[in-house]
């Protein structure tokens, strides 16, 4: 090798980086290995392109020396096996060779050189080029580091954003509940308790008018004219009925309240037991009218379940985002003519294990497709319009259910043939874990 060496310099490296050198010629290797140990690295060895390849499999340097010349396994051969490698790819590699002709440097670049130096060198020059691509590349680690943890930063940011707004979803739903609770209790039970006595005043009224008619049987013509004009019988029969179909309106608010109350369970505490089945059924009367709009059938097969201790108002909202779903799907089969059959939600409730329960609501609306599901409990994703949906209810209830219960949320579907959802929650949840 001709080589005009310089005096030492010092490496700019805090650290020992750990050099291969990668030559046939046993003399070069002796030579630029005591240069780069004064200058302090560490060197590394390799006579020919396999063992090169085996030292580095086993331990990946921080840079490579490359000879192109070597008999069996050229440096380009050995360079273009480390480049189809993705955990050996980044490796810098110097080419060090005679060959100084353009078409040499090209074919080394194009095969993933990140430098190449012509014999006979000068030792500044290979210390100043190693040096360049050793910076380079803990320049590139760093970059990938804080890139790394942007996106970590980020990714929590979304997070975060999301369980503000389940939390601000969740406090606004029971603010709404006990408003409405609060504003229409008082007139109802008003009207509720008047209705009794009411009925009562006016069977009296009618049986007065009864024994009346009774006593006087021939009562004055104008009496008669206004008997007459008003239909005293039909009144009396109907009475009943206005009665009976007031009380049934009152009935109904009552209810809708009381599911309201168990939607959102309010005034309770955060965890405790309850019947998930009440938290559905509350949760299908809230959902009455656009189920009733769109004719859809809700057959339920309700099994044993036991007392579920779970945060219940995250759980009721993840039962409506799925249902809301399930209608909205079908609503889309339904103007698009894809139904073979009538509209269908299926909600099926079974204990699968001693520790754990299962919640399964399928429908037979147009189903979704695998490119969707891959994205279905990401933040953010709609399928809908722009200004018509922001994508945050099964985020959320991924988040409810997955992080905050530590259970289960999946999918299954195909496109034109529904889809279900799976929920499986642990009987016992931890107070701490929500």
């Amino acid at each position: 090798m001709n080589a005009t060496v310089a005096p030492a310099m010092s490496t700019q490296s805090d650290t020992k980086e750990d050099i291969l050198i990668v030559d046939d010629t046993i003399a070069n290797i002796q030579f630029l290995s005591s240069l780069l140990v004064e200058q302090g690295y560490l060197v590394r060895k390799a006579l020919n392109g396999p063992m090169a390849l085996q030292s580095i499999h086993a331990d990946p340097p921080s840079l490579i020396l490359l000879d192109i010349n070597m008999p069996g396994m050229n440096g380009y051969e050995v360079c273009r096996v480390l480049k189809e490698n993705e955990q050996l790819k980044k490796i810098p590699i110097i080419f060090l060779s005679a060959l100084d002709s353009a078409q040499d440097k090209v074919q080394a670049f194009q095969m993933g050189g990140a430098d190449y130096i012509t014999k006979p060198f000068q030792l500044e020059e290979v210390i100043a080029r190693i040096e360049n691509q050793l910076a380079l590349k803990r320049a590139q680690e760093s970059l990938l580091a804080q890139n790394l943890t942007l996106q970590r930063v980020l990714e929590e940011l979304r997070q975060t954003h999301l369980r503000l707004l389940q939390q601000e979803k969740m406090a606004s739903i029971g603010q709404l509940a006990a408003g409405m609770a609060h504003e229409i209790n008082n007139p109802l039970s008003f009207i509720a308790g008047n209705l009794s006595p009411a009925r009562e005043y006016l069977a009296t009224l009618f049986e007065l008018l009864d024994q009346y008619q009774a006593a006087c049987p021939n009562p004055p013509e104008s009496v008669q004219r206004i008997l007459k004009e008003i239909d005293l019988e039909f009144i009396a029969r109907d009475f009943k009925s206005l009665v009976d179909a007031m009380q049934n309106g009152v009935d109904r608010i009552q209810s809708i309240i009381l599911a309201l109350r168990i939607f959102s369970r309010l005034g309770e505490a955060e965890i405790k037991s309850v019947n998930l089945h009440d938290g559905l059924d509350s949760t299908l009367l809230l959902l009455n009218q656009p189920l009733a709009d769109l004719k859809i059938r809700v057959i339920k097969t309700y099994g044993d379940l036991p007392p579920v201790k779970c945060h219940a108002g995250q759980v009721n909202q993840v039962f409506l985002n799925i249902l809301n779903n399930a209608i909205e799907a079908l609503s889309s089969a339904v103007q698009k003519q894809q139904l073979q059959e009538d509209p269908t939600i299926w909600i099926c409730t079974e204990r699968t294990s001693p520790t754990t329960i299962q919640v399964r609501i399928r429908d037979n609306g147009v189903g979704i497709s695998p490119e969707v599901q891959r994205q279905l409990f990401d933040p953010f994703f709609t399928t809908k319009p722009i200004g018509q949906g922001v994508g945050l209810n099964l985020a959320s209830s991924y988040q409810i259910i997955v992080n905050h219960h530590h259970g289960q949320l999946t999918v299954e579907s195909a496109k034109g043939v529904g889809a279900e959802f799976c929920i499986e929650l642990p009987i016992a949840l931890r107070a701490e874990a929500v």
